[in-house]
């Protein structure tokens, strides 16, 4: 055993076997400290501050940290960890006879270790599942983890992806603090909760554990990136909205589509290709009856000009094709995972595939040169890297038939037709534990690689198994940054710990009903605390047909996802956003706000990447002392303070939203309030065309005019809204911009190619200010981008002694500057409102002309003019 407190708000806790090396998470792939080599002593021997190597020690002991206290003891051994501040017990390995659940247990193939917790702990995490209670862990539900092609429709089962952590929340006389517990392992394991106590039982590897103290939310998700990478940097233009089919038979279908775009106005950035532009669903083709690469690239260059871009699938399978160059060149280079010293034979779409081993540095290699290769026939603006649990359609030891053709070309193509035996005969083929994997404890080889198979350096596949999608999305991510030396765009629908330091992701195949649109919010706010903050669901669902209200509800909710897309399945109707007219409305409403917002998503973009904290975040992330918002699901916050409130019932024009205590302004008509006293709900109205979203008090957000492409949208004027509390005589919001040269891979200040800015607002003393503070203006300022118009919410009135000030200098002409007034509505009855409070208004300053790149002040007095 070995722990450190690795910073002041990290532990790790290592326990493995002192006889023998074991599987562990690849350092070169999950950068991290590496443990001393365990020596057998007697004792403790001092490797390095605060660094000890265990194996036997005779007394207990205990080892504090700035923040987190570990204790132990020998025999029999259990470890502990406690919160210094207050002396909560974060973590407690200890059983005693009443607990459902055993000491420490480590075997080869078997590990299980457990903890006590409070009863009224909220915890959230644990996934890649659909959780049909929400967000919060609910007591005695499955949760496993193992990456297995198995549909978002399936609930509580073990999906595409594996992150074994969890967020503690606990709330204790009114007073809340949060940890979080990582326990760093790629084998299949079942998590066992309790309500009192979360049990593990893992089939292989070490148990490393990292703690993080906290002590609020996001710091629990600044604190876990610092360990597993930080999300990547998205360009701005992925965070338009994106359009995808599987069946879009030909380029005439995809034209169609982006021009049926433009007729209906709705905002398009992206258009995609699933794999109908392949050859045969061969990775890196073209169709060339389909998708002839002439055709293409006049298509690409037609959108490319108008700043559209073009993403395509890849799906790790390649197929098995004597006259196929890119398995031609794999086979040469000798990458493919293999079963007793032959690549091993799975199949996928183009039938009979090899998986290329990506934890071997030929194969990282080989797999960039395809990229490359493909990015000069095709110059795609990012790829999707799918299937890569990696799904098999077939399962055990499989050879290509004699005599018949496989695929055959009809039926649906999911059907094993290889000639395959099971694999049952070796310890990782059938382990002694069966963990619940698809949900029906199947054999951990089914439909997918056979886990007695061998990658590099003799690694089985029965440990590597859940990081293959995470080694394809980095092999990927570094093809894609070496082509031009662009910021890479990559979806992937397998992920693992460290997976949106690389990549986004999207919840995979759901359906179209309103109980998948509910679903969508929980896996999303899970993924922001994995450190994958793109996310996003198949907006309408990815199959079967979804009614034309339930795809009205779901544009306007999928409009406010990290990462927007339509996407439907190959045996579904068409259902992109103009097939009918309610829904391109919702669509023109929802998707315009979203547009004037992308300053501020690509802001969150920006805080993501450097903090971690999610783009999507549950309300009790800024609300943490609020017991109300601990399991809610049904609503979620942009950053910290722009709440979205959708419609997730059929038949349904009102929604109840819990509203937080504070001032919440309607971003669609900011004249209206509501001025919640404590947490209560409200029922809001929502016609079909409505989504409610509400911006809280204390913000300063910056929006741009919209558009119907991000490159148009993002080169119009700026405007501020400001939001003091209702009425308020003294305040204070604050708010921020990040803008840059997105095309760079770097997101950063400092190399002269971006700009952030700090916007402040103060109320007292009768006067209102609004000022900005630049850092690195050079940009910005080149850019000629300027703020013309300030909206503040919630003051008494304007008296006058407008002033403004750029770069400390007065500004003597402001004959274009108009300001105006409306009286804010009140969504509630005011009966126990004070009148003065109702009188309140909203303030719009326009006709200004403030350099985002230079600082600024603006002042005037408040108040009725009696």
């Amino acid at each position: 055993m070995f722990f450190r407190h690795e910073t002041d708000n990290r532990l790790r806790v290592y326990i493995t076997d002192a006889e023998k090396q074991r599987w562990e998470v690849p350092y070169n792939l999950l950068p991290r400290e590496k443990p001393p080599a365990l020596k057998q002593t007697i004792g403790r021997s001092r490797t390095r501050k605060d660094a000890y190597a265990y194996t036997y020690t005779l007394t207990p002991s205990e080892y504090a940290g700035s923040e987190l206290i570990f204790l132990y003891t020998t025999d029999p051994f259990t470890f502990s960890v406690k919160r210094k501040s207050n002396g909560q017990i974060l973590f407690d390995s200890r059983s005693d006879e009443s607990d459902p659940y055993s000491d420490l247990v480590f075997k080869d193939q078997y590990l299980e270790i457990s903890t006590k917790l409070p009863k009224d702990a909220s915890l959230y995490g644990l996934g890649e599942n659909t959780q049909p209670h929400g967000i919060k862990l609910y007591p005695n539900d499955p949760y496993t983890l193992y990456t297995t092609d198995l549909s978002a429709i399936n609930l509580n089962a073990d999906l595409y992806g594996s992150h074994p952590v969890y967020m503690d929340l606990r709330n204790i006389d009114g007073e809340s603090s949060t940890h979080g517990v990582l326990l760093l392992n790629s084998n299949g394991m079942d998590v066992f909760y309790r309500g009192n106590s979360l049990t593990y039982k893992v089939i292989g590897g070490v148990l490393d554990f990292y703690f993080f103290s906290g002590p609020t939310p996001l710091d629990v998700v600044d604190q876990y990136t610092q360990l597993i990478g930080r999300p990547a940097p998205m360009p701005y233009w992925s965070l338009g909205f994106h359009q995808c089919r599987w069946g879009y038979h030909n380029l005439s279908v995809v034209e169609d589509v982006v021009e049926n775009y433009k007729k209906a106005k709705i905002p398009l950035d992206v258009i995609w290709n699933d794999d109908d532009h392949m050859d045969g669903h061969k990775d890196f083709t073209l169709n060339p009856t389909n998708y002839p690469r002439p055709k293409l690239l006049e298509f690409l260059e037609k959108i490319h000009g108008q700043g559209m871009k073009y993403i395509v699938i890849i799906d790790p399978g390649i197929g098995v094709n004597a006259s196929y160059g890119v398995y031609q060149r794999g086979i040469a280079n000798d990458v493919f995972i293999k079963y007793e010293g032959k690549p091993y034979l799975a199949q996928v779409w183009p039938g009979a595939v090899n998986f290329p081993d990506f934890l071997n540095p030929k194969t990282v290699e080989w797999w960039g040169d395809e990229i490359r290769r493909f990015h000069e026939l095709v110059p795609v603006d990012g790829l999707w890297i799918d299937m890569n649990e990696a799904s098999n359609f077939c399962t055990g030891l499989c050879t290509i038939p004699e005599g018949r053709v496989c695929p055959n070309g009809t039926g649906p193509g999911w059907d094993c037709c290889l000639d395959c035996k099971n694999v049952t005969k070796t310890r990782w083929d059938d382990p002694p534990y069966k963990i619940n994997a698809s949900g029906i404890q199947a054999l951990i080889g089914y439909k997918t690689i056979a886990t007695s198979a061998s990658h590099y350096n003799g690694v089985l596949e029965y440990d590597a198994h859940s990081i293959y999608g995470f080694s394809q999305a980095i092999a990927t991510h570094k093809a894609l940054q070496g082509l031009e030396g662009k910021r890479p765009f990559i979806l992937s629908r397998s992920t693992f710990v460290g997976s949106g330091h690389y990549a986004a992701h999207w919840t995979g195949d759901n359906k179209g009903t309103w109980d998948d649109l509910k679903y969508s919010i929980s896996t999303m706010l899970n993924f922001g605390i994995f450190g994958v903050p793109m996310v996003g669901s198949d907006i309408c669902g990815f199959y079967p047909a979804p009614t034309e209200e339930l795809c009205n509800r779901w544009i306007e909710l999928g409009a406010f996802y990290p990462f927007s897309r339509d996407h439907a399945n190959f045996y579904s109707p068409r259902q992109e956003l103009y097939q009918w007219e309610t829904v391109a409305e919702s669509a023109r409403n929802a998707l315009g706000m979203r547009y004037k917002l992308l300053p501020y998503l690509y802001t969150l973009n920006y805080e993501a990447h450097t903090s971690g904290a999610p783009i999507a975040q549950p309300l009790f992330f800024t609300f943490t002392n609020e017991t109300k918002c601990y399991g809610l699901s049904t609503q979620f916050l942009l950053g910290s303070s722009l709440m979205v409130s959708p419609v997730l019932e059929e038949k349904k024009t009102s929604t109840d939203a819990l509203f937080p205590p504070g001032s919440w302004y309607n971003l669609f008509d900011m004249a209206q309030v509501i001025v919640s006293k404590e947490a209560h709900y409200i029922t809001l109205d929502a016609p079909l065309h409505v989504i409610n979203v509400h911006l809280y008090q204390n913000t300063i957000i910056p929006m741009q005019q919209g558009g119907l492409i991000s490159k148009e949208a993002r080169m119009t004027p700026f405007s501020l809204v400001v939001t003091f509390p209702m009425a308020a005589t003294v305040g204070a919001a604050k708010g921020n911009l990040f803008v840059d040269d997105d095309e760079l891979p770097e997101m950063k200040l400092g190399n002269g190619y971006s700009t952030y800015v700090d916007f402040y607002a103060t109320v007292s003393n009768g006067m209102v200010k609004v000022w900005s503070d630049v850092r690195e203006s050079k940009f910005a300022f080149d850019k000629g981008w300027i703020i013309e118009k300030v909206t503040v919410l919630g003051l008494d009135g304007v008296q006058g002694g407008f002033e403004i000030e750029v770069d400390g200098n007065p500004v003597a002409n402001t004959s274009k500057v108009k300001i105006s007034t409306a009286e804010h509505k009140y969504t509630e009855k005011l009966e126990d409102r004070d009148q003065d409070m109702m009188k309140s208004v909203m303030i719009e300053v326009k006709g200004l002309e403030l350099p985002v790149g230079k600082i600024f002040s603006m002042s005037w007095k408040i108040g009725n003019k009696a």
